[in-house]
């Protein structure tokens, strides 16, 4: 069965144990004072939009959009598991959340994550987002890397 990319809300139990792995995997990474996490109940408010990637009903990844203003949007929450790596779905999943954020007039998409993750750097440099400087109100520090795209 193929993989299908939705829209759901992430409180469901699955979704809510899909954040928990993704939680614990930085937290393996970076100290938790540089991890910026938004609970699954921040990511049910109303200014962000989660996508959740399913094969044969299991949430196997996740990503999301938070909007901060009529023109920045942010990447949020990006996680594939394991068993589904290297299947190009945090690709399709940057695609979709780009594609609803120039849907929505978005000017700009811009995102954190960390000094130790090379295979989310490969993602979203693919995807041509270029590094940058601190976005948002996101410290400068050693642990964070940060990204940019013009839309």
């Amino acid at each position: 069965m193929a993989i299908e990319i939705a829209i759901e809300t992430p409180l469901q139990d699955d979704v809510r144990a899909l954040v928990e792995e993704l939680n614990a995997t930085l937290l393996e990474l970076t100290p938790p004072e540089h991890c910026y996490h938004l609970t699954v109940e921040q990511m049910a408010g109303a200014d962000t939009t989660v996508f959740i990637a399913r094969d044969d009903g299991q949430a196997i990844g996740c990503g999301a959009l938070k909007r901060h203003d009529a023109t920045v949007g942010e990447v949020k929450r990006m996680y594939t598991r394991p068993s589904h790596r290297g299947r190009k779905i945090g690709a399709k999943i940057v695609e979709r959340v780009e594609t609803l954020a120039r849907q929505e007039g978005l000017k700009r998409l811009v995102l954190e994550t960390g000094d130790r993750h090379p295979a989310a750097w490969a993602v979203y440099e693919r995807a041509g987002f270029s590094r940058c400087g601190p976005v948002l109100d996101y410290p400068d520090s050693e642990w964070s890397v940060f990204y940019e795209k013009s839309l």
